[in-house]
């Protein structure tokens, strides 16, 4: 009797623990998609073989869009590869160019270098080189605005390389947590831990998926 029980939380038991430990691919979004959060929203306008194009709405917090209305995703890692500007389709070389990275797994861990003006403080014409790190932390249930959720979270950390700038000198490490939703396919959640004032947090309000 105590195997045939122990046998059944096994099964019971199985797709929680394969989905906790699990690798997670990148999500299929379909034209029409749409996430709302507590400032702006982006919603997927356009697609090909390769390729999601999303936009990005006016009042979609500055360090979620690093200042582009339309930006173009690499459907199997979900990497910012694109953005549009007039019409016209150029490469993507600006930060959280691979905060979406799939697949997930915990532990996962990667970089990336861009330069680029700094969007955070006071306008200059200095150009500023960063490294970015990015974690995949572990799983963790999040309740926000859309709801309750299983999310992956993911700790991203940001250091000036070189060119400091009027309000960042080199070296100084800025951080901020993210978490992502298989359930929602996008980041339920965001909060910056030592950014300037005028990088809120953000959450996720509501979505809606186009089948």
């Amino acid at each position: 009797m105590k195997k045939i029980t122990f046998l059944v939380l096994i099964i019971l038991f199985s797709p929680i623990m394969l989905f906790a430990q699990g690798k997670i691919e990148a999500p299929v979004w379909n034209i029409g998609d749409k996430w709302y959060f507590t400032y702006g929203s982006i919603e997927v306008v356009n697609a090909d073989q390769n390729s999601y194009a999303v936009n990005f709405s006016n009042d979609t917090c500055i360090f979620q869009n690093q200042g582009f209305k339309a930006i173009i995703f690499e459907k199997s890692t979900l990497n910012r590869i694109g953005f549009l500007k007039r019409g016209k389709r150029r490469e993507y070389t600006m930060g959280l160019r691979r905060i979406l990275n799939f697949p997930f797994t915990v532990g996962k861990q990667w970089k990336d270098d861009y330069s680029g003006e700094s969007l955070i403080g006071l306008h200059t014409d200095m150009v500023n080189s960063y490294s970015e790190t990015f974690a995949v932390l572990g799983w963790e249930d999040r309740e926000v605005q859309a709801g309750k959720f299983r999310t992956i979270k993911l700790e991203y950390k940001q250091v000036i390389t070189a060119t400091p700038s009027l309000w960042t000198p080199i070296g100084f490490e800025r951080k901020a947590i993210f978490w992502y939703s298989p359930v929602a396919k996008y980041f339920i959640k965001f909060q910056p831990i030592n950014f300037p004032d005028v990088v809120k947090d953000w959450e996720l309000t509501s979505f809606k998926e186009k089948k």
